[in-house]
């Protein structure tokens, strides 16, 4: 069995309250009729996937895990991990491939190299 990760990031808590209210609320329309209880999959499946989906930090690697499955990223293979414009971090990997690091921001980057005992570069790639 593998040990606890060093770090768990997940969304905000918010979305797990607004689907928690989403999925209580469309109780009253499903209970109407039948044909409208399908309704409560789409935010039962909102509720699960915020739950689910993050970054799992590990001391050799990142686990980035969605709704259904996840990915397993050996920190040998990460070239780079870069914010966007929107504060949302992005891995760059040694063979050209992105992978987008659910939950990570620029805010908590920071400590998800820590928790994964990486040493922090944060000076600017310059092109000459």
């Amino acid at each position: 069995m593998r040990s606890r990760p060093a770090l768990r990031v997940r969304k905000s808590g918010a979305l797990l309250v607004a689907a928690l209210i989403a999925l209580v609320g469309a109780f009253p329309l499903a209970g109407s009729s039948w044909a409208l209880a399908p309704i409560l999959l789409i935010p039962l499946a909102v509720l699960i996937w915020t739950y689910r989906a993050g970054t799992d930090v590990y001391p050799d690697e990142l686990r980035v895990r969605a709704l259904f499955g996840g990915t397993r990223v050996p920190w040998s293979r990460i070239a780079e991990l870069a914010p966007d414009a929107r504060g949302r971090v992005s891995a760059l990997l040694d063979n050209g491939n992105v992978i987008r690091l659910t939950g990570v921001t620029s805010d908590n980057l920071p400590a998800v190299l820590a928790a994964g005992g990486q040493a922090v570069d944060a000076t600017p790639a310059t092109d000459q």
